[in-house]
């Protein structure tokens, strides 16, 4: 849960955040109830029991999503990428809520009104603890020297250990309060991040091996003959009507097209939660008739060995895969810090370099000019090149590595975007802010105020903490 928020890019994904919460919670709770129906009306199978299937598997998996997505470089359409990254990371503490309400039912049935007073409790104390949480963790990291004593992961771990079991405890979400403080602390410029990144990706892949793992050792292969027709029933209606149905009812009315919707359909892949979220209803003192465990495991399997293996499949045959986004874009670390840095100068009719010798140029200290293409050919230069005009010039300079107050973030423009079509000069933005570089098409601008913002244009944007001075 806190890889999943920990990961993505905010900036990106809240131009598709409302979308993304309505699926992770709306959609939850539709594909629940469209599954318990299946499981009661066409498998006989009891009410609450059904409904439990229904919500043991309504959430999608973020970290199976976010792999496939990057093993197989998918970056999708209309955004749809950190859609589906915002809402497989953000939908399973409401496959939890509905979890723990089946469960709780058919342990010790309690009114309807206490079941909405554990909700509005659940969200509350998982939100307000994922804040307060974070901006502690924060505050310690930037102002205690923890990274050079190699204590900054220890430190992190067990900040996620406190911002799941402290609301927990409390009632709160703590699946809720896990993500949040994830999304929070990974959008905000920490030293070592890439490190850390490193540590929680290598983590999260193990702690899905010991899941798999402990799946596999609580499952009696003799025992699933008996489910085995049940699984395969439910994992057909899972995913070619009820989450299909779900996606279309809550996508449709947002002008989403036909294309995206069903790939969105087809990318809802369960693993390691309703992994957890079964083990929880097998060792929970609410009688079980069926052997829900084994459904589990067969519904996973399956949808991780098909629908895992086809997505990149549907996404080409549906006409879904954006081949000018680089799907790293998505999350919090696509942006590779270098010691060396590469400038390119397209030299114009009028530069002041035209016609020069390149040892008559005057490049600040540390810079070196290392190439020029000039159409097809690629000259390495010497003192006595001369540069021609419409030369593309590459300069070499050290890579700006001491980034302790300072970040790049990338700002995708589209056509309802409030900057799009206007000037530079004419937009609000934070003082503390820069436009540095905007990326239209194949070509790389460096703006000045007068400078018109397109829709499609992709604007890098530095921004600086307020303890920078603007001159």
């Amino acid at each position: 849960m806190f890889y999943g928020g920990f990961r993505t890019r905010w900036n990106t994904a809240k131009q598709v955040a409302g979308k993304a919460l309505l699926l992770s919670t709306f959609g939850v709770l539709l594909t629940a109830l469209l599954v318990g129906g299946f499981c009661y009306y066409a498998l006989k199978i009891q009410f609450m029991e059904s409904f439990l299937i229904g919500a043991v598997i309504s959430s999608t998996d973020a970290a199976s999503v976010f792999s496939i997505l990057k093993a197989k470089k998918l970056s999708l359409k209309y955004k749809t990428s950190p859609m589906l990254e915002l809402e497989s990371g953000s939908n399973d503490p409401t496959a939890y809520m509905l979890t723990m309400i089946a469960l709780e039912i058919m342990s010790s049935p309690i009114a309807s009104e206490n079941y909405l007073y554990m909700i509005l409790k659940q969200f509350f104390l998982g939100g307000v603890f994922a804040v307060i949480l974070a901006y502690i963790a924060l505050y310690i990291y930037r102002n205690y020297n923890l990274e050079s004593n190699g204590l900054d992961i220890i430190f992190f771990v067990g900040m996620i250990l406190l911002s799941y079991a402290l609301p927990s405890k409390l009632g709160g979400n703590g699946y809720l309060s896990t993500y949040v403080f994830g999304i929070i602390v990974g959008n905000k410029y920490i030293n070592n991040k890439r490190v850390l990144i490193n540590f929680f990706d290598g983590l999260t892949g193990l702690l899905q091996i010991c899941l798999f793992f402990l799946l596999g050792l609580l499952a009696f292969p003799t025992q699933m003959p008996e489910i085995l027709v049940v699984a395969i029933f439910i994992t057909i209606f899972l995913t070619f009507i009820a989450r299909p149905i779900s996606i279309f009812i809550i996508l449709k009315p947002l002008k989403c097209s036909l294309n995206q919707i069903i790939l969105v359909s087809f990318a809802g892949i369960r693993g390691a939660s309703a992994i957890v979220f079964a083990i929880m209803a097998t060792v929970s003192p609410a009688y079980l008739k069926n052997d829900i465990f084994h459904i589990v495991f067969c519904i996973v399997l399956f949808s991780i060995a098909f629908q895992g293996t086809l997505l990149p499949f549907v996404a080409k045959k549906f006409d879904m895969i954006d081949e000018h986004e680089d799907i790293l874009r998505t999350f919090t670390d696509y942006q590779e810090k270098n010691e060396i840095q590469l400038i390119n100068l397209h030299i114009s009719s009028n530069n002041p370099w035209k016609s020069l010798m390149v040892k008559e140029i005057m490049l600040p200290p540390e810079m070196l000019l290392v190439t020029i293409m000039r159409g097809e050919e690629i000259i390495v230069p010497n003192g006595d090149t001369i540069i021609d005009e419409n030369d593309n010039i590459m300069i070499a300079a050290p890579g700006f590595q001491d980034c302790n107050n300072i970040e790049l973030n990338e700002v995708k423009i589209d056509e309802e975007h409030e900057w799009n079509l206007k000037k530079i000069k004419s937009i609000k933005i934070h003082p503390n802010n820069l436009i540095t570089i905007i990326k239209r098409d194949d070509e790389v601008i460096v703006p000045n105020g007068d400078t018109c913002i397109k829709c499609g244009d992709t604007l890098v944007l530095l921004k600086r903490s307020n303890n920078i001075k603007r001159q």
